[in-house]
């Protein structure tokens, strides 16, 4: 189960409504449900299951309900149920009112290792699924296909009991008001903690005997949220000062959780939160421009060592890529072994920016690791990338049941066999052990799950280890190299984790801007001896074709060209579902991103006409502030206007850095509504900037982008087909400035002239006066004065770094 974080900061008046919320609750003599929340994420005894769904069997199933006709992964998953499930909708709704029963509602998805557990445990039962039928209107929803159903409900549970997961169970009024909730329930009663089959019976004696009241509080507690969640701007203005003091204060958060032993911030579970790693590099940044070489020499040093100690911990897939959601432990060693699209775009781009400052072909080569692994394994054939691989799966074909973590972690005999005579020297790089390795402490395996089993992970410095064995460091990574290769063959051959090839437009959005990222940062990457790429892995280039492809997918599949709108996710077809504020405004990041590596204009086009869309339909015109929905669904009690930036930022946080950006490249009243809107939205989180910045890291780098002026702009001007274009473009990108922008211009492609000529009459003009049809030259500009051209890419590099370019580019 993945917990989530407590969200009574949120709440303008937290304690007011828990206690009155509670003191409702007290009288329908439910269970103790907090009890019910496992303290922490840690992986209990329940792993080896599989839902009734993924046996591979060809005898008809005894059941069959209505989520057989669905086309989530997650529902399907649930098809097949003694419980008579229904899909979110009307139909279910009016099944509800017309028994008079209460809906028990099901919230989770398909790589959900904890959800498994409930499935196999309860919703398989048939005693479980009797009492379901008899007493309630049973609702499953995957929260990937309608995150806004579940944002309603996981804010109820938060509210209420100060922490949530999935799976979500939340029992609703056929209203749809919440009545009682929690995440898992074990079937029955066990260490003081209420079984399912209990909070059933409790609820249906509540509803028979104390409706009123729980209804009441239902009512009452969405109408608190409600007001919590949708507050308004005091101002159409920040505080004087605010953005600066918010942005040092999470600094000084962050640093005090700082694991200088471990990496990281926070103790165990530990969670990969890049937009913690992106704030803390834009502060370096910050520092380093304004002389303080010691406070950014600290900020970088915990960057980078967190940087490290995860890539070398389990959490990294070292054998096929990608990283895994969270450690259960302080050292990255155990992971919780699913792997989310979101994670793998956000780690892609930290890692990118990391190598960006420090120079070390260490992080492009995790970034290469992470994007490649998408491109391999979740990325369909028409360019559009699948959502998530689960954390389960059977150890052999044929197998009952699927265990946590089963294809990725690995024995002492099976290594010894697979690389026979290095197998040495691989033990010892990974701490593989013949009893096992999961015994850092008592977090990485506390129910002895994966006894005699290892989690590959390096412990040790590698030159030590190539002295060790007689070998110069080249050949040693040679072979461990050969040794990767070897695994993965095999490994090949094991039964996969469940793939959910449903597509999301906000979690593509986050991976097309990190491979868009990759082609032009990774062009600079460097051997040691000066030479520029090649080093390894494939032209940079063929990762601005996956960025590109997947974007194409999107706008042919997702994107109503008539209205101009979003659907939200695809599979077999785009979903019910309209696109919701974190689809635009990721979109639009990822499409910035890619114009800005070197793709089409019609990319920056498009980023455009979206933003305005997500301005007419998310906008609150009057109190500021993007909501999280358009509006229109009356099943959706709640329309929050969301800040946190979590394991995924918030929508808000990333509209106000598009804001920003998109204001560098337009001009007049357009790039003033920019401005405007951004100011706006930071306004309406101004208590949350003063009192919880560290709960909003990317807010705060927005906000202060937006509070202070310093924008530069790289303008290229030449023709784009050809390979100088190509190296410019990785010039302008050849060192971290994270208030930047890349504009690029060929005068003779006319599409490109009316874009400019329309949105940024200077830009056009620009690129009339510095035109060659047989050269690229770069502008390096502030607030549109500009330097002379510059023609050498090396000669952009020293331009860019103040530095003289130690690699010839071209």
């Amino acid at each position: 189960m993945y917990m989530l974080p407590r969200l009574r900061s949120r709440l303008r008046s937290p304690s007011s409504l828990l206690h009155r919320t509670k003191s409702l609750f007290q009288a329908t003599s439910f269970p103790a449900l907090p009890g019910a929340l496992p303290p922490r994420p840690v992986i209990f005894c329940y792993s080896n299951v599989l839902s009734m769904s993924d046996h591979a069997t060809s005898v008809s199933p005894r059941y069959t309900n209505r989520l057989a006709a669905e086309h989530s992964p997650y529902l399907l998953q649930h098809a097949h149920n003694p419980v008579n499930w229904y899909p979110w909708g009307e139909e279910a709704f009016e099944e509800a009112r017309s028994r008079d029963v209460p809906i028990f509602l099901s919230i989770g998805y398909s790589t959900c290792h904890w959800c498994h557990v409930m499935e196999v445990e309860s919703f398989e039962n048939e005693d479980v699924a009797k009492l379901l039928n008899e007493n309630f209107v049973s609702i499953k929803v995957d929260r990937e296909e309608r995150p806004d159903v579940d944002k309603v409900y996981m804010t109820f549970v938060q509210a209420l009991y100060g922490g949530g997961g999935w799976p979500l169970s939340v029992f609703l009024s056929p209203d749809l008001k919440p009545l009682m909730g929690g995440t898992y329930f074990p079937p029955d009663d066990n260490f003081g903690r209420p079984g399912f089959k209990t909070v059933l019976r409790k609820v249906k004696e509540a509803w028979d005997n104390k409706r009123d009241v729980i209804i009441k509080s239902g009512a009452f507690a969405i109408e608190q949220l409600s007001e919590a969640l949708t507050v308004a701007a005091k101002s159409n203005k920040m505080p004087e000062g605010l953005p600066q003091t918010a942005l040092r204060k999470c600094v000084d958060q962050l640093s005090t959780t700082y694991d200088s032993e471990y990496g990281g911030f926070g103790s165990a579970p530990k969670f990969p939160r890049p937009v913690e790693i992106q704030l803390m590099l834009y502060y370096y940044k910050k520092m380093e421009e304004a002389g303080k070489g010691n406070d950014a020499d600290k900020i970088l040093k915990m960057v980078s060592f967190s940087l490290k100690c995860m890539a070398r911990g389990g959490i990294h897939d070292h054998i096929g890529g990608g990283f895994h959601r969270y450690s259960v432990d302080e050292f990255w060693h155990v992971p919780h072994f699913e792997k989310m699209l979101y994670d793998q775009g956000q780690l892609g781009n930290v890692y990118l920016d990391s190598f960006c400052i420090n120079k070390d072909v260490y992080y492009s080569s995790v970034s290469r690791d992470i994007l490649d692994y998408i491109r391999r394994e979740m990325t369909g054939p028409e360019g559009e990338i699948f959502s998530a691989e689960d954390a389960d799966s059977a150890e052999y074909e044929g197998a009952a049941r699927k265990k946590e973590g089963a294809f990725y972690i690995w024995t002492n005999q099976e290594v010894e066999q697979v690389l026979g005579e290095h197998a040495d020297l691989f033990k010892d790089h990974y701490y593989i052990k013949p009893s096992g390795n999961c015994d850092l402490s008592r977090h990485s395996d506390p129910h002895n799950e994966f006894q005699g089993k290892n989690v590959l992970i390096e412990r040790s410095d590698v030159a030590a280890l190539a002295s060790k064995y007689g070998l110069a460091l080249e050949k040693y990574l040679d072979i461990l190299g050969e040794c990767r290769k070897k695994l993965f063959d095999v490994r090949r051959k094991r039964p996969r984790p469940h793939l959910d090839d449903k597509v999301i437009v906000s979690w593509n959005g986050l991976a097309i801007s990190a491979f868009a990222r990759a082609a032009s940062i990774l062009r600079n990457e460097a051997d040691g001896t000066g030479n520029t790429f090649p080093v390894v892995g494939c032209d940079p280039s063929e990762y601005l074709e996956v960025a590109e492809r997947a974007a194409s997918f999107i706008k042919r599949q997702l994107y109503d060209e008539n209205t101009q709108r979003l659907h939200h996710s695809f599979r077999k077809g785009p979903a019910k579902a309209p696109g919701f504020l974190d689809d635009y405004a990721f979109l639009v990041a990822g499409l910035l991103d890619l114009y800005e590596a070197g793709g089409a204009i019609q990319w920056l086009a498009w980023a455009v006409q979206l933003q305005d869309t997500q301005d007419e339909f998310f906008l609150d015109k009057d109190g500021g502030g993007y909501f999280n929905t358009p509006g229109e669904d009356p099943s959706v009690l709640l329309r929050v206007k969301e800040d946190h930036d979590g394991a995924e930022p918030s929508g808000n946080s990333v509209s106000v850095l598009n804001l920003v950006r998109l204001s560098s490249f337009v001009s007049g009243s357009r790039a003033a509504k920019y401005k405007q809107n951004a100011e706006h939205v930071l306004a309406v989180f101004e208590a949350r900037l003063k009192e919880t910045a560290v709960a909003i890291p990317l807010m705060c780098v927005g906000a202060d982008m937006l509070a202070v002026p310093s924008k530069k702009q790289i303008v290229l001007v030449g023709p784009k087909h050809s390979a100088e274009f190509r190296w410019m473009i990785a010039a302008a990108h050849s060192t971290y400035e994270p208030n930047k922008t890349v504009i690029h211009i060929d005068v003779a492609n006319a599409d490109e002239m009316r874009f400019w000529e329309e949105m940024n009459s200077s830009i056009a003009a620009m690129g009339k006066h510095n035109y060659s049809p047989d050269r690229v030259v770069a502008l390096v500009c502030q607030n549109f004065s500009c330097s002379p051209p510059i023609s050498r890419p090396d000669s952009l590099v020293e331009k860019l770094s103040g530095k003289k370019s130690s690699s010839p580019m071209m």
